[in-house]
Protein backbone atom coordinates (compact mmCIF):
# COMPACT_ATOMS: atom_id res chain seq x y z
CA UNK A 1 0.00 0.00 0.00
CA UNK A 2 1.31 3.42 -0.95
CA UNK A 3 1.93 5.75 2.03
CA UNK A 4 -0.56 8.58 2.46
CA UNK A 5 0.29 12.25 3.07
CA UNK A 6 0.91 11.67 6.78
CA UNK A 7 3.14 8.62 6.25
CA UNK A 8 0.40 6.18 7.19
CA UNK A 9 -0.50 3.20 5.06
CA UNK A 10 -3.60 4.87 3.62
CA UNK A 11 -4.59 8.33 2.48
CA UNK A 12 -7.95 7.74 4.15
CA UNK A 13 -6.28 7.97 7.56
CA UNK A 14 -5.24 11.56 6.99
CA UNK A 15 -7.65 13.93 8.82
CA UNK A 16 -8.39 15.94 5.65
CA UNK A 17 -9.33 12.81 3.74
CA UNK A 18 -11.50 11.58 6.59
CA UNK A 19 -13.45 14.85 6.58
CA UNK A 20 -13.90 14.72 2.81
CA UNK A 21 -14.90 11.09 2.91
CA UNK A 22 -17.44 11.73 5.68
CA UNK A 23 -18.97 14.73 3.94
CA UNK A 24 -19.19 12.85 0.64
CA UNK A 25 -21.50 10.35 2.38
CA UNK A 26 -24.01 13.02 3.39
CA UNK A 27 -26.53 14.80 1.22
CA UNK A 28 -28.89 17.60 2.23
CA UNK A 29 -32.60 16.77 2.16
CA UNK A 30 -33.30 20.09 0.40
CA UNK A 31 -31.18 21.98 -2.13
CA UNK A 32 -31.01 25.11 0.00
CA UNK A 33 -29.36 23.39 2.99
CA UNK A 34 -25.57 23.73 2.93
CA UNK A 35 -23.73 21.13 5.02
CA UNK A 36 -20.18 21.27 6.38
CA UNK A 37 -18.53 22.86 9.40
CA UNK A 38 -21.12 25.65 9.57
CA UNK A 39 -24.45 24.35 8.21
CA UNK A 40 -26.73 27.08 6.92
CA UNK A 41 -29.54 27.77 4.49
CA UNK A 42 -29.30 29.73 1.26
CA UNK A 43 -32.06 31.66 -0.47
CA UNK A 44 -32.50 33.14 -3.92
CA UNK A 45 -32.70 36.92 -3.48
CA UNK A 46 -34.25 39.17 -6.13
CA UNK A 47 -31.60 41.69 -7.15
CA UNK A 48 -34.30 44.32 -7.83
CA UNK A 49 -36.35 44.27 -4.61
CA UNK A 50 -34.55 41.93 -2.19
CA UNK A 51 -37.39 39.40 -1.83
CA UNK A 52 -36.09 35.97 -0.86
CA UNK A 53 -37.28 32.56 -2.01
CA UNK A 54 -36.17 29.01 -1.24
CA UNK A 55 -37.62 27.47 -4.37
CA UNK A 56 -36.63 28.04 -7.99
CA UNK A 57 -38.23 31.10 -9.57
CA UNK A 58 -38.39 32.44 -13.11
CA UNK A 59 -39.61 35.79 -11.81
CA UNK A 60 -39.96 37.51 -8.46
CA UNK A 61 -43.44 37.34 -6.92
CA UNK A 62 -42.87 40.81 -5.45
CA UNK A 63 -41.69 42.86 -8.42
CA UNK A 64 -41.51 40.50 -11.43
CA UNK A 65 -37.71 40.89 -11.54
CA UNK A 66 -35.87 38.05 -13.24
CA UNK A 67 -32.40 38.24 -11.72
CA UNK A 68 -31.52 36.49 -8.48
CA UNK A 69 -28.43 36.07 -6.32
CA UNK A 70 -27.79 33.24 -3.87
CA UNK A 71 -27.43 34.55 -0.31
CA UNK A 72 -26.79 32.92 3.06
CA UNK A 73 -29.64 33.01 5.57
CA UNK A 74 -28.88 33.66 9.23
CA UNK A 75 -28.82 30.63 11.50
CA UNK A 76 -30.42 32.36 14.52
CA UNK A 77 -34.09 33.22 14.55
CA UNK A 78 -37.30 34.04 16.37
CA UNK A 79 -40.45 31.91 16.28
CA UNK A 80 -43.16 34.03 14.62
CA UNK A 81 -45.87 31.37 14.35
CA UNK A 82 -46.20 27.71 15.27
CA UNK A 83 -48.62 24.85 15.51
CA UNK A 84 -48.40 21.53 17.29
CA UNK A 85 -49.22 18.83 14.76
CA UNK A 86 -51.07 15.87 16.28
CA UNK A 87 -52.36 14.14 13.14
CA UNK A 88 -50.11 13.25 10.19
CA UNK A 89 -49.67 10.76 7.39
CA UNK A 90 -49.04 7.15 8.38
CA UNK A 91 -45.46 6.64 9.53
CA UNK A 92 -44.90 10.28 10.54
CA UNK A 93 -44.34 10.48 14.30
CA UNK A 94 -46.58 12.93 16.13
CA UNK A 95 -46.80 15.25 17.90
CA UNK A 96 -44.28 17.69 16.41
CA UNK A 97 -43.99 21.47 16.16
CA UNK A 98 -44.18 23.15 12.76
CA UNK A 99 -43.08 26.78 12.82
CA UNK A 100 -42.33 29.91 10.86
CA UNK A 101 -39.03 31.36 12.02
CA UNK A 102 -37.75 34.86 11.23
CA UNK A 103 -34.02 34.52 10.51
CA UNK A 104 -32.83 38.10 10.25
CA UNK A 105 -35.73 39.17 8.04
CA UNK A 106 -36.06 35.92 6.07
CA UNK A 107 -39.07 33.76 6.92
CA UNK A 108 -38.21 30.07 7.09
CA UNK A 109 -40.69 27.22 7.48
CA UNK A 110 -39.35 24.34 9.50
CA UNK A 111 -39.99 22.05 12.41
CA UNK A 112 -38.80 22.78 15.92
CA UNK A 113 -36.62 19.93 17.14
CA UNK A 114 -35.06 19.02 20.48
CA UNK A 115 -37.98 20.62 22.31
CA UNK A 116 -41.08 19.14 23.94
CA UNK A 117 -44.04 19.70 21.56
CA UNK A 118 -46.26 21.46 24.08
CA UNK A 119 -47.40 25.06 24.68
CA UNK A 120 -45.46 25.03 27.95
CA UNK A 121 -42.17 24.60 26.04
CA UNK A 122 -42.79 26.52 22.79
CA UNK A 123 -43.82 30.15 22.53
CA UNK A 124 -44.04 33.05 20.10
CA UNK A 125 -40.88 35.13 20.24
CA UNK A 126 -38.81 32.12 21.33
CA UNK A 127 -35.15 32.30 20.26
CA UNK A 128 -34.04 29.37 18.12
CA UNK A 129 -31.08 28.35 15.98
CA UNK A 130 -30.67 26.16 12.92
CA UNK A 131 -29.85 22.52 13.65
CA UNK A 132 -29.34 19.53 11.38
CA UNK A 133 -30.32 15.93 11.95
CA UNK A 134 -30.14 12.55 10.27
CA UNK A 135 -33.28 11.75 8.28
CA UNK A 136 -32.20 8.33 7.04
CA UNK A 137 -29.44 6.26 5.46
CA UNK A 138 -29.60 4.41 2.15
CA UNK A 139 -28.18 0.96 1.39
CA UNK A 140 -24.83 2.51 0.36
CA UNK A 141 -24.40 4.33 3.68
CA UNK A 142 -25.29 7.77 2.29
CA UNK A 143 -26.99 9.86 4.97
CA UNK A 144 -29.82 12.27 4.17
CA UNK A 145 -29.55 15.32 6.43
CA UNK A 146 -32.52 17.52 7.26
CA UNK A 147 -32.81 20.78 9.17
CA UNK A 148 -34.98 22.20 11.88
CA UNK A 149 -34.69 24.79 14.60
CA UNK A 150 -33.88 24.14 18.24
CA UNK A 151 -34.15 26.45 21.25
CA UNK A 152 -31.13 28.72 21.73
CA UNK A 153 -29.40 28.20 25.04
Amino acid sequence: MKPGPNGSGSVLRHPCWLALRFMANQIPLVDYLVLGDAPHLTARECTACGARFFDRRNACAGCSGTEFATVAVGTDGIVKAFTIVTFAAPGVPVPFVSAIVDCGGTSVRGNLINVEPSPEHVSLGMSVRLATYLVGTDDNGTEAIGFGFEPSL
